[in-house]
């Protein structure tokens, strides 16, 4: 009988264990659930792409730290040359890219699949202006102000630093959307003559034109903005823009009113922009928080220029992009929650 005494509380007390491990366990699954409440995204991975450009790195890290936040896993973004930026995220070889100038990209965005196979998503940063500059001097000293008296050889030979006689423009990346709207400008305007793009890395070729500029030479340069390069060249004291003689763009980025191509009240020529997050649709159906994530992020101009000055004074490895994007998510503490927890709504 004692025996069996001892097993009959042997048995009550395993019961009990078993209990209190199961309330413990039912516990910890409800912590979870609560935790993952809303993060459609644990568990799903995220693939991306950028340009060598390291400012768009920035707009990448904040764009996936969100994701993260939301519970994507994210794969390292890629670096990728445009179209095939374009190009792979239309394939679903990549879920997005944060990269996309609403107008210069156009083209880029039809030959992929256009709608069919993408989609526009939000505005990432709103309000990017782009055009042509030369340096303050020479421009106060021969009264240059629009772009079209670059036809004049002896107006044209002011810029010119390789001795063939044409002007010489610092411009884009071969590829790049802006390198494809200068070359029409330049057939639109009638300047095949007296004008030529230097193509190449446009980051190098800043390089020596700020070179040439501080050793006293005439300077005439494409300029994004946000760059640092305003804040090297301050548009008014060292350099003014230049106006075209009329609007004129390639018909891949559609129809352009004069109001899209006027800042403070000059025709620079390239329609004020903004850039968007591209994604693959089938990506997005999938991802309603992902999407909502997307609507929701916005980055401003001012930020994106000091940005870019940190990169160009050195803070530009891989660890210094991520510490400044997660110093930004710092700065904007409040509205980032807002947009988290809006995201996270999606889910149901």
């Amino acid at each position: 009988m004692r025996a069996a005494h001892k097993s009959n509380i042997g048995i009550v007390i395993a019961t009990l264990l078993m209990g209190i491990i199961a309330c413990q366990s039912a516990t910890e699954s409800n912590t979870k659930t609560i935790e993952t409440k809303g993060l459609s995204g644990e568990g799903v991975k995220v693939s991306s792409a950028h340009s060598n450009w390291i400012e768009e790195h920035f707009q990448t890290a904040i764009v996936n730290l969100g994701l993260e936040q939301l519970g994507y896993q994210i794969i390292e973004p890629k670096e990728l040359s445009y179209p095939a930026i374009h190009l792979a995220v239309a394939n679903g070889d990549l879920d997005y890219t944060p990269v996309h100038g609403d107008k210069a990209h156009q083209k880029f965005f039809e030959n992929s699949g256009g709608e069919e196979k993408l989609q526009k998503v939000g505005v990432l940063i709103p309000g990017t202006t782009q055009g042509y500059q030369i340096d303050k001097k020479t421009a106060d000293q021969y009264n240059i102000t629009n772009l079209e008296q670059l036809k004049k050889p002896e107006i044209a030979k002011l810029f010119d630093f390789d001795g063939d006689g044409k002007a010489n423009l610092t411009g884009c990346n071969p590829g790049w959307g802006c390198e494809l709207t200068i070359e029409h400008h330049m057939d639109a305007y009638g300047l095949r003559d007296t004008f030529e793009q230097d193509k190449g890395e446009y980051t190098t070729l800043l390089a020596d034109t700020i070179t040439r500029y501080e050793q006293g030479e005439s300077i005439l340069l494409y300029v994004f903005n946000p760059h640092w390069i305003s804040s090297v060249l301050i548009p008014g004291k060292d350099v003014v823009w230049l106006e075209v003689p009329f609007t004129s763009l390639p018909e891949s980025q559609g129809k352009v009113t004069e109001k899209d191509v006027f800042v403070d009240g000059k025709n620079l020529g390239f329609p004020i922009g903004k850039y968007r997050i591209v994604a693959n649709k089938k990506f997005l159906a999938a991802n309603p928080v992902a999407k909502r994530w997307f609507e929701l992020v916005q980055i401003s101009i001012d930020d994106m220029n000091a940005e870019s000055l940190r990169i160009k004074d050195g803070e530009d490895r891989p660890e210094d992009i991520r510490r400044h994007a997660e110093e930004w998510v710092e700065k904007n503490q409040e509205l980032w929650d807002s947009w988290i927890e809006e995201a996270k709504q999606a889910a149901s």
